[in-house]
């Protein structure tokens, strides 16, 4: 490998100019920012984001975290409002555009249909006295550093410092909404995140898919009823529908002798493990990995103990749990 180009100097370098700048960000933020809360907390539509080239996709990133922490929000190409696109953006809504000089000859259009329908606008830029700067209602001001190119042309520590505002303005609006984990989880069902945020009842078998017997039940239909419902386990229930013990592979073989001429209460294990149904299922996981068991029945602790459920540990692991 040629020794010319000093690879990780150059990388320590943009990310250290980076990191300078996203610092001189933090300390450059004032009034102007927390009125550009204000507006975006009041407004009753969405909030539509839009730029135009690396502020474009910076955009779109801005609007989807918006959208996953509790700000309806939208993102808006520019080139295509001109088209007909505007027809997306109501009076309700508030416009957040971006674009680093302010001087993007694509936003004009959009800028003046927020301007002529008294379309809240607040704009991310360098230049407050820029074309975007000047017709804004507040302008979330970024500093006017150099790019961590080395050049000065390369979209780098702009970009970084408009994502940062982005996240800034997500996670201020988020916590004054008092966003909260189940929130997240609301908007976020699938992937990892998903799976982390899972409560018991979102995975759990409920109803005619628990393996259930009575006391009372013969020990055969107990065995034909773990067979069927497959998860190598059957609660055993009280009258009253409570549960009151589970039969487990290990009670089988405990009880070999004789097996058939007993009953579900003859074999059970009493006192079950069980876990609330609003617990994380990351819980019930641990849970299982302590008490070395591969199913948990779900039972609402703060009234009678009738199982609502069951969670067996490949349901957990499917999902991506461990």
């Amino acid at each position: 490998m040629s020794s010319k180009t000093p690879f990780i100097d150059t990388a320590r370098r943009v990310i250290r100019t980076e990191a300078e700048a996203l610092n001189t960000l933090a300390d450059s933020l004032d009034d102007s920012f927390r009125a550009g809360i204000d507006i975006l907390m009041n407004a009753t539509g969405r909030v539509i984001v839009t730029g135009i080239g690396k502020s474009g996709h910076i955009a779109r990133k801005i609007a989807a975290t918006l959208a996953s922490t509790g700000t309806p929000a939208q993102f808006v190409h520019p080139a295509e409002a001109s088209h007909g696109d505007l027809g997306m953006i109501t009076r309700a809504d508030v416009v957040l555009a971006i674009s680093n000089s302010g001087e993007a000859p694509e936003l004009a259009n959009l800028v003046a249909f927020s301007r002529r329908f008294d379309i809240p606008l607040v704009g991310i830029t360098k230049n407050a006295g820029s074309s975007l700067g000047r017709e804004c209602d507040v302008v979330l001001k970024l500093p006017d550093l150099g790019e961590a190119c080395g050049t000065g042309v390369v979209p780098t520590t702009s970009t970084t410092m408009t994502l940062a505002m982005g996240d800034a303005v997500a996670v201020a609006l988020m916590e004054n909404r008092a966003f909260t984990a189940e929130h997240f989880r609301d908007f976020h069902p699938g992937g990892k995140l998903g799976a982390q945020l899972a409560r018991v009842s979102d995975l759990m078998h409920p109803g005619a898919e628990m393996p259930l017997v009575t006391l009372k039940t013969p020990m055969a239909d107990a065995l034909i009823e773990i067979s069927q419902k497959s998860l190598g386990v059957v609660g055993v229930t009280a009258e009253n529908g409570t549960l009151v013990g589970i039969i487990t592979d290990g009670d089988l073989r405990r009880h070999m002798d004789g097996l058939l001429s007993l009953t579900a209460a003859d074999v059970m294990t009493t006192s079950p493990t069980t876990i609330n149904p609003r617990a994380l299922a990351v819980e019930a996981v641990a849970l299982m990995n302590q008490r070395k068991i591969t199913c948990v029945f779900a039972v609402d602790p703060d009234g009678p103990a009738i199982p609502q459920g069951i969670l067996h540990i490949h349901d957990c692991l499917r999902v991506g749990l461990d």
